[in-house]
């Protein structure tokens, strides 16, 4: 992997809140990425739902072409499967407090 995507992954993993990784999100990425990034991630947890390309595209006003690319690494990688069900398992825990 590239040299200076690790260094940003090392810097992520020293945020020490979700105050500070929102500093580090809107300091590094514009706007519009930080807005893509999030709709994607949406989609990937839709997608893990079993929700429908279709209610996806309704939803998120994503193109299918996007929600496909989506699927594609949802299926083949390990990145988005790891993160959901560690969200999922946090937010479940948030809400038994």
């Amino acid at each position: 992997m590239n040299e200076k995507i690790e260094l940003l992954a090392t810097a992520f993993l020293t945020v020490k809140s979700k105050e500070e990784c929102l500093e580090l999100l809107n300091d590094v990425c514009t706007e519009k990425e930080l807005e893509e990034m999030s709709n994607r991630f949406m989609i990937a947890i839709m997608l893990h739902q079993r929700k429908t390309f279709v209610e996806i595209e309704n939803e998120t006003r994503s193109s299918s072409a996007t929600i496909s690319r989506v699927n594609r690494s949802l299926k083949l990688g390990k990145g988005y499967r790891q993160i959901i069900e560690n969200v999922l398992r946090k937010e479940s825990a948030d809400l038994k407090k």
